[in-house]
């Protein structure tokens, strides 16, 4: 958990008492170019919005809390988290007007589980990251929790992912958490 955060965010009127309400949404340096998230995030919270200075992952992880099994899915206590993730995805495929494919989610997931700080060609991954540092700005998350869950994203994307080019995973998830 990040204090600063949540006070930055409390300051421009966002709720941060429900993370599943909120997302990083789409930033535009002109008309064709999307800008990658960096130390500052734009937050969305319904139709309020509020840039947002989150640190790197590594250094938001707090304590060494065990999740539980994700099998068959994810207990509700983690249901926020999810859907701060996936609500970003959604909006930034919905932003750009391209739904990535099955297998580029999947990449972009195991890419954040294997190098949470890391960069990516895809600006993609940058929202993915902000998503994941917003959540742990507001909530106290182990690694091994953000492990779990970021772990269960790729597997979703996965298992939908039915050929080459397939966007099941957007079709079949995402559209449903934003109305993407």
């Amino acid at each position: 958990m990040d204090a600063n955060a949540v006070a930055e965010l409390e300051k421009a009127g966002v709720k941060v008492g429900a993370p599943e309400r909120l997302f990083v949404a789409a930033e535009w340096q002109d008309e064709k170019h999307i800008l990658p998230v960096g130390p500052r995030a734009l937050v969305r919270d319904g139709d309020l919005t509020a840039h947002v200075t989150l640190q790197p992952i590594s250094k938001l992880w707090t304590g060494t809390a065990k999740p539980p099994s994700f099998t068959p899915s994810p207990p509700p206590e983690y249901h926020p988290f999810f859907i701060l993730i996936e609500a970003t995805a959604a909006g930034y495929c919905r932003a750009i007007r391209n739904t990535e494919t099955d297998q580029e989610f999947e990449r972009l997931y195991r890419h954040l589980l294997r190098r949470p700080d890391g960069t990516d060609r895809n600006p993609l991954f940058s929202y993915l990251q902000g998503a994941a540092r917003l959540y742990l700005s507001l909530r106290d998350v182990s690694q091994a929790e953000f492990e779990a869950v970021v772990e269960r994203l790729r597997q979703s994307a996965k298992h939908h992912s039915t050929h080459v080019g397939s966007i099941n995973y957007f079709q079949d998830v995402l559209r449903g958490v934003l109305g993407a």
